[in-house]
């Protein structure tokens, strides 16, 4: 009876992988973007009221810029390490010159409330 390799090979995803892609993924996107808001909320509140200085309120704020430019700062970083991998051009679309002057559009006629003011009493 024939051994058969699929049994010893690792399956095609990694579990350990996918949990640090999972977390990474959370507390890099909604979560972040939610306790920034949260914080910059904060900081507002307790300037207005006088219980706040200005250097903590940038320190909030700067970490929300850190916190929420991870990726990109990273990349940046690992940039500056290896120089074989270079920076991604940005993308700049031609104009278009194929289109002419855009033709007159006709007047709105509709009125979603003109029928509200009639009374029928």
């Amino acid at each position: 009876m024939p051994i058969r390799s699929s049994l010893f090979e690792p399956s095609g995803s990694d579990p350990v992988a996918n949990a640090v892609n999972w977390i990474t993924d959370t507390m890099l996107g909604s979560v972040a973007i939610s306790l920034c808001v949260l914080a910059v909320a904060y900081v507002g509140l307790m300037m207005l009221t006088g219980h706040l200085s200005a250097r903590v309120a940038l320190r909030v704020i700067l970490g929300c810029f850190v916190l929420l430019g991870a990726p990109v700062l990273a990349s940046a970083l690992m940039g500056l390490i290896s120089q074989e991998t270079a920076a991604p051009q940005a993308y700049v679309a031609s104009p278009n010159t194929e289109l002419g002057p855009r033709e007159e559009l006709p007047p709105a006629d509709y009125d979603p409330y003109a029928g509200a003011s009639h009374r029928s009493d």
